[in-house]
């Protein structure tokens, strides 16, 4: 895997998990969102992958995220 694919966070749900928690800033690399005020409305609103905060940080768990995924995948295959 070349080092420009290791931490690119679009890689993570292709690839392998990475070995730490994902920023708030790669969630909007990974889903091509507009800003990261999308992601923090995600989480007032409670529609986004579960977040956790770590002092005044919030961050993911890349596994959770990952699963959040498939639920949406089977949530709109399902309708």
């Amino acid at each position: 895997m070349a080092a420009t694919e290791s931490t690119d966070p679009r890689a993570i749900l292709r690839g392998g998990l990475p070995d730490r928690y994902l920023t708030p800033e790669d969630l909007v690399t990974m889903f091509g969102l507009p800003s990261v005020d999308t992601v923090y409305q995600w989480r007032r609103k409670r529609i986004g992958p579960p977040g956790f905060r770590v002092g005044r940080y919030l961050r993911y768990d890349p596994t959770a995220v990952r699963a959040w995924v498939t639920e949406q995948t089977t949530l709109q295959d399902a309708a």
